[in-house]
């Protein structure tokens, strides 16, 4: 052994000794720390309170965490450093014991840490060759949202007959999350993925057999959102056919709304159909005559109405000078 290699294993001998009498940076941690299960096995500080009941078993959480090992300053793992974490379900995403049992102590905006012994963690094996054997681990995690898909699990694992009996309020509850589930994928650009739930949702209440008139009411007040939610995605689809069918679907159930004649109005748009853009547009304003989006897409249609017209002009023209020379 050369005489650096030999001093370099006595200084991590010393540092290793140092260690062992000297208290870690997670025993410090310990300190401020609740047990959660009262075995000591996971510790919680609440950093950044949240709010609203806690993340329910079997949900779908969004969320941001760090894995550290003690007198690592780099995480093992993250998610920080995405724009959109994925959305990971209890009891199937989440495959570490401490973990799931922590989130199910959070509430929305929630910033809390964790200290896990192995037995919640990665054991007595560890994960070679980042989890050395027996780690106790650090995780920091925020949530940013949650799901109860839980809920719509056990729902859809029913019958239609079985789903019948189930309290409307419930159903409603029910298609609420998957759309909640939509919007997420929407507002990831994951359009096709969005529009799957948003259909999801339509389905589970067409397959209601309604009593009575407040009830069909109940139902036509849930349809309405998820029309308009896949009017907009169709159009973020190049599928204006399709987005005005959801667009007029919408305006059958409310003649007036003006979300639904916008929608109509870009569809229109989109196939050239100018003068019932207008019309819808036109409609629109009336309702909220100082909407920047209806006056400016107003605009546009007129300005697209009359360079169709002014090509259709030059067209005849010079269709009727070639009729002339002949």
């Amino acid at each position: 052994m050369s005489g650096n290699g030999l001093i370099s294993s006595i200084r991590r001998l010393i540092n290793a000794e140092e260690r062992l009498r000297t208290p870690g940076p997670f025993e410090h941690l310990r300190q401020q720390m609740n047990d959660v299960l009262g075995d000591g096995g996971i510790l919680k500080e609440v950093v950044q309170p949240g709010e609203g009941p806690p993340v329910p078993q079997n949900a779908s959480v969004l969320m941001h965490y760090s894995g550290f090992l003690e007198y690592s300053d780099q995480p093992f793992e993250t998610t920080t450093h995405l724009k959109y974490p994925q959305m990971m379900k209890l009891g199937r995403d989440v495959t570490l014991a401490g973990l799931e049992l922590g989130l199910m102590t959070m509430r929305k905006g929630e910033f809390s840490r964790f200290l896990f012994q192995p037995q919640y963690a990665y054991g007595d094996m560890g994960c070679p060759p980042f989890i050395p054997a027996a780690a106790v681990v650090l995780y920091e995690v925020q949530i940013l949202d949650y799901l109860d898909s839980g809920q719509v699990d056990s729902f859809i694992a029913l019958s239609p007959e079985e789903q019948n009996t189930v309290p409307l309020s419930t159903l409603l509850e029910v298609v609420n999350t998957v759309r909640s589930f939509g919007n997420r994928c929407f507002h990831q650009s994951r359009y096709d993925n969005a529009k799957d739930r948003y259909k999801q949702a339509l389905m589970l209440l067409g397959n209601r057999d309604t009593e009575g008139d407040a009830e069909k009411e109940r139902i036509q007040t849930a349809l309405l959102p998820l029309y308009l939610n896949l009017s907009l995605t169709e159009l973020r689809l190049d599928s204006p056919h399709k987005a005005l069918k959801y667009g007029n679907k919408a305006l059958e159930i409310d003649s007036a709304n003006t979300k639904a004649l916008y929608r109509c109005g870009q569809a229109y748009l989109e196939l050239h159909e100018y003068e019932s853009a207008q019309t819808c547009l036109i409609s629109a304003q009336a309702k909220k005559p100082f909407d920047s989006d209806i006056n400016n897409l107003l605009r546009k249609v007129a300005m697209c109405y009359k360079d169709s017209l002014d090509q259709q002009k030059d067209l005849y023209s010079k269709m009727f000078s070639d009729l002339r020379a002949d």
